[in-house]
């Protein structure tokens, strides 16, 4: 089993996916896909081909698979595309159009996580590309109405980091509840952005380990 299959089985094992949600991983000039179905029953077989500078997509292929191009076009650094609808993200998108990291780990998002504004699905070239450009160099986006993306140097790690995109929506949302909350300083988002590598890879272990004994 690839990781990207992994990946999409890890996904759909923590809730994160119900029937819609796509894990994509770049391979040279070419993007590998999951289909539009059960992230939990996905198999190797059934992984699709699309190219990078492609102006169709081919059969078969999720058609918000145009996100995932979009952002593999603007993003060199991005391996990995995780896309999903946790519950969080649609209630942290309806209220603002930011989140600040509110605790350590949410600054392996990025100093922000930019929410965009266009509630629909991004079935379009242009849709997409707009949606891309909103992301920016964060390592994730909210997407309003519609889940979020997260980015990784493999299928597992943007897996992990959509789990933390989950949890920094339900603690944002939480802790905006009970007043004003203060975010993390400019110097403790780099210390924590620093210290980064091996740590999003032993959540991502830590979330596979947990999905298989459950499973």
């Amino acid at each position: 089993m690839t990781e990207l299959v992994e990946a999409a089985h890890v996904l759909a094992r923590l809730g994160l996916v119900t029937a819609f949600g796509h894990v994509s991983v770049r391979q040279g000039e070419n993007v590998l896909v999951t289909p539009p179905a059960d992230l939990g029953t996905v198999r190797e077989d059934e992984l699709i081909t699309v190219p990078l500078d492609a102006t169709e997509l081919p059969a078969g292929a999720p058609p918000e698979v145009w996100l995932h191009l979009a952002i593999y076009r603007r993003r060199p650094d991005a391996g990995a595309i995780a896309r999903a609808q946790p519950e969080a993200l649609f209630v942290a998108g309806a209220v603002t159009d930011e989140l600040r990291p509110l605790h350590g780990q949410a600054a392996w998002l990025g100093a922000r996580v930019p929410v965009h504004p266009v509630p629909r699905l991004l079935r379009s070239e242009e849709l997409a590309t707009a949606a891309a450009e909103t992301l920016g160099d964060s390592e994730a986006i909210v997407l309003r109405s519609n889940g979020g993306a997260a980015l990784g140097a493999t299928p597992g790690l943007a897996v992990a980091r959509m789990w933390l995109l989950d949890v920094a929506c339900r603690v944002w949302t939480q802790a905006h509840q009970g007043g004003k909350p203060e975010p993390l300083g400019e110097d403790d988002i780099t210390a924590w952005r620093a210290a980064e590598g091996p740590l999003l890879e032993r959540l991502w272990q830590h979330l596979k380990r947990k999905t298989e004994q459950s499973h």
